[in-house]
């Protein structure tokens, strides 16, 4: 596999599972002691931002007209 394969296939896995990326700046934030938390968080932003999953809707999420019914 090429270079350009792995990176594609590290998007898909990191879109898919967008929680992969706070679990990585929690272990840095946790590695350096919060000392860079607020560059922790940018680079997790745009973490998500390259690979589109800034914008993942929650799973389940309720709705406004019966608070606590998942969406059909």
């Amino acid at each position: 596999m090429d270079l350009k394969g792995l990176v594609d296939k590290a998007k898909a896995a990191l879109k898919g599972n967008p929680s992969l990326i706070d679990k990585g700046g929690d272990a840095i934030d946790k590695a350096t002691g919060g000392k860079y938390a607020a560059q922790v968080d940018k680079a997790q932003d745009a973490a998500k931002k390259a690979v589109g999953a800034e914008d993942k809707p929650a799973e389940n999420p309720e709705t406004p007209e019966n608070p606590g019914q998942p969406q059909q």
